[in-house]
């Protein structure tokens, strides 16, 4: 891949590019005086942070280290509260315990978390009861009641948006750092998981772990002691999809003269937002956080060199994460052309998998649903086929919630599409719950294991 400098860049060229996916507020002048509001306020993350996951996602990208990120499909202003931040930081705690004593290697911890309000939509609008209106496109836009007034976007929502990413963010450090994400008492959670009639399977892996934590308290390393054991980095993330509310917060880093997307450590661009010569893309390429990329199917080799040249022009490691979304059975297809396409290219990416979208059906029920095998499936597929290539899976991306919803069927408790009504209580697309996701932990770190060991064997 050719190293070349990136071309002047302003916060605001996005303007001038072809948009998709944003909406169209009626009252510009309402517009502007949120943007102007927004422009004053503290950005939300700091630079220092951004380069700090940059540099691990680069750990990663070498399969030094491995990428968790999760959380809401879209967060909501109704939902939003300390226990549900506390659950959903919990459960991936839990996760990142067991991927990393399965692939002993860090785990990044990176939410779907204080920024993830707005959501792309097949169809700008909709039919409700035989009324047209506009599609709902998340919390910071516009409100999920079937009205047509309720549906007009709404500038002044950007704001309740950033003052409730504020407080997640304030809450989360606090987490990460006051003793709640203390080693033993995490791993004293994932046992509760354990103790189900059908987690069997788990309980192995689960002895082993707790085998080490009893040999390190032994040893005289615990969480009083040694401060990593109690202490974690937890990073937060979002699809940059209102580049109005991007651009408020943009900031320029005093210590390096570079522009910072100061919403969030790390932003990705959507797989309907991609286009090359398009807004999300042009914003996304000046700013200094890490970048992800969703690739779908429709994804070219062609797209794909423009935009890592665009995006990463001087092949910086852990600037650019491409994050795969096909379907399972379809990663066969489009992944093996991908990975060559980048080999080819000499760029230094970081590959994820995010097995969600491509694996929404509707159930007998009604409701929109993932099923659980389904995700595992373009998950395992997604490793076999690194492990093919010789190639390195460095993460996964899923949506999910430490809440006990019944959004997606199966795993170990075996929500059914009779369950789905009990407790589905997404504002869009159907998230993972804390069973389901811890059971997916397991099943990844085996995966983790096994290209691990082929790629030791390849050396």
């Amino acid at each position: 891949m050719t190293n070349t400098t990136a071309t002047a860049w302003a916060k605001s060229d996005w303007r001038a590019k072809p948009r998709v996916q944003m909406p169209v507020y009626p009252d510009a002048n309402a517009l502007q005086a949120v943007e102007a509001q927004l422009s004053k306020y503290p950005p939300l993350v700091f630079a220092g942070e951004a380069r700090r996951l940059k540099k691990q996602l680069a750990a990663a990208a070498r399969g030094d280290a491995f990428l968790l990120q999760g959380g809401d499909c879209a967060e909501s202003f109704a939902e939003f509260s300390a226990d549900n931040i506390r659950d959903t930081f919990k459960v991936m705690l839990q996760m990142a315990m067991v991927l990393t004593y399965g692939a002993k290697v860090p785990v990044i911890k990176v939410g779907r978390v204080a920024g993830q309000f707005a959501k792309p939509r097949s169809a700008p609008t909709e039919m409700v009861n035989g009324v047209e209106m506009d599609s709902y496109k998340g919390d910071i836009i516009n409100d999920i009641a079937a009205t047509p007034e309720a549906r007009i976007p709404d500038p002044s929502r950007m704001l309740q948006a950033y003052t409730q990413a504020a407080a997640s963010l304030n809450l989360l450090r606090a987490f990460s750092t006051g003793g709640f994400a203390d080693i033993h008492r995490v791993h004293s959670w994932t046992l509760g998981f354990t103790d189900h009639d059908d987690a069997e399977k788990y309980r192995d892996m689960a002895n082993r772990i707790q085998d080490s934590l009893d040999f390190m308290a032994a040893a005289g390393l615990s969480g009083e002691t040694n401060h990593e054991l109690s202490t974690v980095d937890f990073y937060t993330s979002h699809e940059a999809l209102l580049l109005e509310y991007e651009e408020a917060l943009c900031r320029v880093d005093s210590t390096t003269g570079k522009w910072l997307a100061g919403s969030g450590h790390m932003i990705w661009i959507g797989d309907r937002t991609r286009q090359p010569d398009g807004a999300h893309v042009e914003f996304c390429r000046g700013v200094q956080n890490p970048i992800g990329l969703k690739c779908g199917p429709t994804t070219t080799e062609d797209d794909l060199k423009v935009l890592m040249a665009k995006l990463n022009p001087d092949n910086e490691a852990g600037r650019l994460t491409l994050i795969a979304r096909f379907g399972a059975g379809k990663v066969g297809d489009h992944l093996p052309r991908l990975i060559r396409t980048v080999e080819a290219e000499g760029a230094k990416v970081l590959w994820s998998c995010d097995p969600m979208h491509g694996n929404v059906i509707k159930s007998s029920t009604g409701y929109k649903t993932r099923p659980f095998d389904a995700i595992l499936r373009e998950v395992q597929e997604f490793f076999a086929i690194h492990r093919a290539e010789g190639t390195v899976p460095g993460g996964v991306h899923f949506e999910m919630t430490g809440r006990d919803v019944t959004e997606c069927t199966g795993g170990i408790r075996a929500v059914s599409d009779e369950d789905l009504s009990s407790r589905y209580h997404t504002a869009c697309d159907p998230r993972l719950n804390a069973s389901q996701s811890l059971e997916l932990a397991f099943l990844v770190a085996e995966e983790l294991q096994q290209s691990r060991a082929a790629l030791r064997a390849a050396v």
